[in-house]
């Protein structure tokens, strides 16, 4: 078996460990109207996917995917996609109301390379063929700062396969945190994957292409330095 065959069925007890906190929010009206209205036409469910997942589907034309981890309110998500036409940008959340947010941004600024999902992003990309991603985004997870919560962190030895497993050839996995102890965690993971190359070797400078967003400006105010490490499929 191969190593993109382990990452793709991982052991049961791994895949019940959650990565990620459901957090309750209260919606505005405006949110509440853009689920309602914008979710059948963008929104994907995870939890309602029933064996292999072709991601083209979900748009109306082919071309290079992006998926993005924890899209949070969306700003960061629609205005990558907007400086981005010729690449489909798949958002993952947990959070319905910036999932709701999202949907509006989507549809006040008419992107139409954009679908949301809602669900586990682990479970999304296991049902996914291997290769069919362009780049991988995982902007500031939750570092789970807790020794006994480290193996809730998306960035791991197993995850990072399976990511990995999804990515085309020369593909990348761009991973950014405000967190120093997880930035050198992520550093040592991703750096020992034997099929992933350090385009920058070690912390990449700031790209032009992330934006800053409000969690980041908080971060930096609060006087936290911004990591960001981004690594290519060979």
């Amino acid at each position: 078996m191969t190593s993109t065959d382990l990452s793709a069925a991982p052991p049961a007890h791994a895949a019940r460990i959650r990565t990620f906190h459901p957090r309750r929010g209260r919606m505005s009206d405006r949110q509440r109207d853009a689920l309602a209205r914008l979710w059948p036409a963008y929104g994907l469910e995870i939890a309602d996917l029933d064996g292999p997942f072709d991601p083209a589907a979900l748009f109306d034309r082919p071309a290079p995917l992006v998926l993005e981890i924890g899209s949070g309110m969306g700003d960061a998500t629609a205005a990558m996609a907007a400086a981005d036409p010729d690449r489909h940008y798949l958002a993952v959340e947990v959070h319905t109301p910036g999932i709701a947010n999202l949907l509006e941004l989507v549809e006040r600024h008419g992107l139409a390379n954009v679908r949301v999902a809602k669900g586990d992003a682990l479970d999304l990309v296991r049902a996914m063929p291997a290769g069919c991603l362009d780049a991988v985004h995982v902007f500031f997870p939750d570092p789970w700062p807790k020794a006994r919560h480290h193996k809730r962190r998306i960035i791991q030895p197993a995850h990072v396969a399976l990511l990995r497993s999804r990515l085309a050839s020369a593909g990348t996995l761009h991973c950014a945190t405000d967190w120093a102890e997880y930035a050198e965690s992520m550093r040592e993971t991703l750096t020992a994957d034997p099929e992933l190359v350090d385009v920058h070797g070690g912390y990449a400078p700031r790209p032009a292409h992330r934006p800053v967003t409000k969690f980041e400006r908080r971060a930096l105010t609060a006087g936290r330095e911004i990591f960001d490490l981004i690594h290519r499929r060979r």
